[in-house]
């Protein structure tokens, strides 16, 4: 049991470096869009995009937390931690 609490634990930091990397590189794509000038509405959309994505992935990551310690055995799963600090919110 302890070998597959390290593959969800493993998964898991796996899963939130992703879901935080993606609203960065969203962001990065929009700032190179705004500095070529061209297209500020898709500047826009892309920023709020990111945003989106961001708030998105920290509701994500608050529900695998959550099955991460039910599959431990902790039936008081409810967490106290911040995730918006994941994703610089």
């Amino acid at each position: 049991m302890e070998n597959e609490d390290n593959v969800i634990d493993e998964l898991l930091r796996e899963i939130s470096g992703l879901i935080g990397e993606y609203p960065k590189a969203i962001e990065q794509r929009a700032a190179a869009i705004q500095a070529t000038g061209k297209d500020p509405e898709l500047v826009e959309k892309l920023v709020k995009a990111a945003d989106t994505m961001r708030d998105s992935g920290n509701l994500y990551l608050t529900w695998a937390r959550h099955y991460a310690a039910l599959t431990k055995g902790n039936t008081d799963a409810s967490s106290d931690e911040d995730e918006t600090e994941d994703f610089d919110v």
